[in-house]
């Protein structure tokens, strides 16, 4: 069983580096740079690197999420974690946990949920009769992939504190 913890936990971080990796390159790389990016270019961007960044990127959040999930479950703390403190019954660290594992589902939530249909939307690989949505979903999807961006700081510190605690 201890082997069998390891390797989720092992396949977690993997996954969890993987999304927060393609997050991060998203928001302060790929959208900071398309502005300076030629006109004639940008439809390689839009039709094949952000499809391909957007496919590893939902599925990197829906494994980490699911390795999660189920390491909590074997390590027998998913109840008290995702309770944060509510039952009483929870130490500082494992509030701390809960917290980023509530920040970490309500990220893939927006991943799933908002960014993944705006951006379909946005770069046009699902048609749409008004062209006013396009750059509104652009916006949207930005909007909620900045807002996760944010959320990912204290999620990741939740998670290293579980294992290192600052106090």
């Amino acid at each position: 069983m201890e082997f069998a913890e390891h390797l989720i936990r092992w396949f977690h971080v993997l996954s969890g580096v993987m999304w927060i990796g393609l997050l991060w390159y998203l928001n302060f790389v790929q959208v900071p740079t398309m502005p300076k990016i030629p006109d004639e270019l940008k439809p390689a961007v839009g039709k094949h690197i952000a499809p391909a960044v957007l496919f590893w990127f939902r599925w990197s959040a829906a494994s980490t999420v699911l390795f999660g999930l189920i390491l909590a479950w074997m390590e027998g703390y998913i109840g008290e974690a995702l309770s944060i403190g509510l039952n009483g019954a929870s130490s500082p660290e494992t509030v701390l946990l809960g917290i980023a594992m509530w920040f970490g589902l309500i990220m893939a939530f927006n991943v799933w949920f908002v960014i993944w249909p705006n951006q379909k939307v946005a770069l046009g690989l699902i048609e749409v009769s008004d062209d006013t949505l396009k750059p509104k979903s652009a916006r949207k999807a930005m909007l909620f992939s900045r807002t996760n961006t944010l959320l990912s700081i204290p999620m990741l510190y939740g998670m290293v504190a579980y294992q290192n605690p600052p106090f």
